[in-house]
């Protein structure tokens, strides 16, 4: 394990929200079976400095125990050990998608989405409805366990970062949030040239919210979900609505071999894309991308399924990045 001095801090933190109050030698054994090459007076002055930035207190002969100020700092390290945990997630998935668009074949991400078995019909009436949009296609396996209940899995947007990846195109999601969309607007409507948007998956207006500092690699698909601040249902009527997307840039140097797989993984699994050059007009998040990049915002199925099922209140635990599955176990929605 690293010795980092802040990952080393948050770790007694951890330890000590564990097994407080605990003295120094029983936290050093502690530290040990951690990993970490610590004696007993170096933890002892630790454990004086948190004492003096007001992060613990002694308790009376019994050892050290957290205050409210330790335990606040504690939540704020563990948030971003959450953050550090998505970002080596994303990396692993992406390093092992295999999806090939061309061929339609190969490995891909997943969201998964669990549904009662009471709410077959509403399920089949979200996949059909996103499937005949242009959001469509939708390509999916819904899945029964022992008791009826209903498995939904559905390809995330993270697959094109894969998609890219294998041809050597360096791409990770760096900024997510809600972007405005409307299906079929008129093309005199949008903020930059698309004669024919519904052709594409209809048109990102905007972006209407922005979440990441310091555009960290962080997925907060289910944050938006859960608070309900997306509104699929009205994007599949036909009118303005607010998806979940996430945005990356790839290098301009490759932007037409960018633009041909991203299109093809889109029309194969579903979704809406936009892919700008820095000169162009677009749905940036945070401003026009360097010189050097282009910019690449997509909302994928997984998102679009997952935040309507939400939306229509059918939707039990669901995971954004599940995992992979092979294309050849998932079928077109009928």
């Amino acid at each position: 394990m690293a010795s980092d001095p802040d990952q080393r801090t948050y770790d007694i933190l951890r330890l000590l929200a564990a097994h407080e109050p605990v003295g120094s030698v029983h936290l050093t054994e502690h530290l040990r079976e951690r990993g970490y090459s610590l004696t007993e007076r170096t933890v002892r002055l630790i454990l004086s400095d948190l004492d003096e930035e007001g992060y613990t207190e002694k308790a009376g002969g019994k050892g050290r125990r957290l205050t409210p100020a330790g335990r606040a700092e504690l939540e704020r390290g563990g948030v971003s050990g959450r953050v550090e945990h998505v970002r080596e997630r994303l990396a692993d998935l992406t390093s092992r998608v295999t999806y090939d668009p061309d061929a339609d074949e190969g490995d891909l991400v997943v969201g998964r989405v669990e549904v009662s078995a009471a709410d077959r019909e509403a399920l089949e009436s979200v996949l059909a409805a996103v499937h005949e949009s242009p959001l469509g296609p939708v390509v999916a396996a819904v899945e029964a366990d022992g008791g009826g209940d209903l498995t939904v899995t559905v390809p995330s947007s993270v697959t094109v970062d894969g998609v890219l990846l294998s041809h050597g195109i360096d791409s990770h999601p760096d900024t997510l949030g809600l972007v405005e969309y409307h299906a079929d607007p008129d093309p005199a409507s949008l903020p930059y040239d698309d004669p024919e948007p519904a052709t594409h998956g209809g048109a990102i207006r905007r972006f209407t919210d922005v979440i990441g500092d310091e555009r960290a690699t962080l997925d907060l698909v289910s944050l938006l979900i859960d608070a309900g601040r997306t509104d699929v249902e009205r994007a599949l009527a036909g009118e303005t609505g607010l998806l979940v997307a996430d945005n990356r840039e790839v290098p301009l140097a490759r932007f037409d071999a960018a633009r041909a797989l991203a299109a093809a993984t889109r029309d194969r699994l579903g979704g809406v894309l936009d892919l700008r050059r820095p000169r162009e007009e677009g749905p940036f998040p945070w401003g026009e991308p360097g010189w050097t990049f282009a910019s690449l915002t997509y909302a994928g199925a997984a998102e679009v399924v997952i935040a309507r099922c939400v939306e229509a209140g059918v939707a039990g635990d669901w995971e954004t990045l599940a995992g992979l599955a092979p294309r050849s176990s998932l079928s077109t929605v009928a």
